[in-house]
């Protein structure tokens, strides 16, 4: 046995055999189920990446290997190891695209779609070498730059330690190129796009002429400063003559009250011009009042605004303010700050004025939020500072990941639950859905608040953690939700970048992913408010005619 050259170290060795087996494992793996149907190009984008992934994994334990001075085999049985490794990589590789069909028609069975036809993988093929490549290259220049970063700290540390420090060196620099750079410059490209979408006005939608809408010549808030998505809210609200036909005679006109991030400089002075437009419309005099944390760009789901209004025959205020132009997704994995302090404080501004009305005659109050708007908004809520007088409920719809308040609820949940929809304590507080109901499941009433969560079990942004890359999520444990794939299975390291792609890719299918349609906010709203006479034929009356109604977007 040779002692290891310096070229054979991972460090300077371009190609590990252990590399192309986890590399093609990782490739192979990928192209299993997991919660979205994929397209072929993202599907080989995700197959290249984890390849890279498995490739640099395996050079580091060869490196490991060599670094505690183990032997290796004689350069012409490594050689040949290598052939028989890369023979190998392919066999696995061929395997997984002979496979990927298969493995994405039982996701597409899941979530309710026709099978794909089958064809030829070679787009999965080409876009994962391409991927690949790109990384790998990179990867080639990280080592390069740490070899010479290494030889420079060994002048003034000894070896080991001077390793250590070339190590930390690179990774830093890499990272401040990346985040510092890269994604900083791409969040702000994408922050003025959005911005610059906003500001348009498209014909279709007409200025109120009601004096009482928001946005009308007698408004506080100027139309044009209220972004597209307020402009939409607040002009596509139904009408009392539509929420008639279903909730009969004494159906009113909802208050919808939007104010957009050019009406006012800061976070307080919007808030403050939201409360006053409030007052005006007499927002306070309805039964019900809802304030909403929109979603990053600002789009406020009518799904989850709609169903209300029917459900409260009009009588019903929402309030909110918007806080970015950026979609959730960008801002939850760049800056999920975002939103914070306009949620707590728009939500502080409406609950102070609310304490000061008499309590037989102060709405019924509610929060709501989807998606970041739900996290925002659960970070902001001061359950505590609030018991003497408490809010009556909330819906949130899609509480992401990151939510402290969702892993508490799914984490403390009755061992005899699923972690997708878990029951929580007696559930005279907090009780969570999904499309196949889930609120009912518990013997106590509810109590004087009601906490309402609907999540779909298909839904990354909901269902993602970052251990998932080390231990598979309980969610994966049986039994699983009727929208996760039983062929789903748990992988190391890639089913944490599947899911990631999920995540990207979730708003595909109506009903499933993180996709929420206004039939599932029916029986959630419909618990949180407790409607008098409401009854199981109402909710499918109701259901059915948002199922007749075009999709959200």
């Amino acid at each position: 046995m040779d002692r290891p050259r310096r070229s054979d170290t991972a460090a300077g060795h371009a190609v590990s055999g252990l590399g192309l087996v986890l590399a093609a494992a990782f490739f192979a793996a990928s192209l299993t189920p997991s919660l979205m149907p994929r397209e072929a190009v993202m599907q080989g984008v995700l197959g290249g990446l984890v390849a890279a992934i498995g490739h640099e994994l395996g050079g580091l334990l060869v490196w490991t290997w060599q670094f505690l001075g183990l032997p290796l085999p004689r350069p012409a049985k490594r050689r040949s190891t290598l052939i028989g490794s890369a023979a190998l990589a392919l066999l696995i590789c061929g395997y997984g695209l002979f496979r990927a069909d298969a493995w994405q028609n039982a996701v597409r069975r899941a979530v309710e779609l026709p099978p794909v036809p089958e064809g030829p993988p070679a787009t999965i093929a080409v876009t994962g070498l391409a991927t690949f490549l790109l990384l790998w290259i990179v990867a080639r220049g990280f080592a390069l730059m740490r070899r010479r970063l290494t030889r420079w700290t060994n002048r003034i540390v000894p070896p080991r330690i001077g390793l250590a420090l070339g190590f930390t060196l690179t990774l830093f620099l890499f990272w401040a190129l990346i985040d510092g750079v890269l994604i900083r410059r791409a969040l702000n490209a994408a922050d003025a796009s959005f911005e610059a979408a906003d500001v348009l006005i498209e014909p279709e939608i007409p200025r109120p002429e009601d004096p009482q809408k928001t946005g009308s010549s007698s408004s506080l808030i100027k139309w044009g400063e209220m972004g597209r998505w307020g402009r939409s809210f607040v002009s596509r609200a139904p009408t009392a003559s539509e929420i008639a036909a279903f909730s009969g005679p004494g159906a009113m006109d909802p208050v919808r009250v939007y104010v957009g991030r050019r009406s006012a400089e800061t976070a307080q002075a919007r808030a403050d011009l939201a409360l006053k437009e409030l007052i005006r419309q007499e927002g306070f005099a309805r039964k019900a009042l809802v304030v909403v944390v929109p979603v990053g760009t600002g789009w406020m789901d009518p799904g989850g605004h709609d169903t209300l209004d029917f459900i409260m025959g009009g009588d019903v205020a929402t309030v909110a303010v918007q806080y970015s132009y950026l979609t959730s997704v960008l801002s939850l994995w760049v800056a999920p700050e975002y939103g914070i302090d306009q949620a707590r404080i728009l939500f502080d501004t409406i609950y102070e004025y609310w304490l000061t009305l008499p309590e037989d005659r102060r709405p019924r109050l509610f929060v709501h939020g989807l998606s970041q708007g739900a996290f925002n908004s659960q970070q902001t809520l001061p359950i505590l500072d609030i018991l003497a007088a408490p809010i009556d409920g909330a819906v949130w719809a899609g509480s992401p990941f990151l939510s402290r308040f969702w892993q508490d609820v799914r984490n403390g949940r009755l061992r005899d639950s699923p972690a997708w929809r878990p029951r929580f304590g007696n559930g005279s507080l907090v009780r969570v859905a999904n499309q196949q109901g889930g609120l009912e499941q518990f013997a106590a009433p509810w109590g004087p608040i009601r906490l309402v969560f609907l999540q779909y079990g298909s839904d990354a942004i909901v269902n993602f953690t970052w251990s998932s890359g080390l231990r598979r999520p309980d969610w994966m444990q049986e039994p699983r939700a009727p929208d996760v794939a039983p062929e789903f299975r748990w992988f190391p390291v890639v089913t944490m970048f599947q899911l990631a792609l999920d995540m990207a890719i979730s708003l595909k299918v109506p009903g499933y992913g993180h996709y929420y349609i206004a039939r599932d906010y029916v029986d959630a709203w419909a618990a949180a408010v407790d409607p008098e006479g409401w009854a199981p034929a109402r909710a499918a009356t109701l259901k059915a005619i948002f199922d007749a109604r075009p999709p959200p977007f």
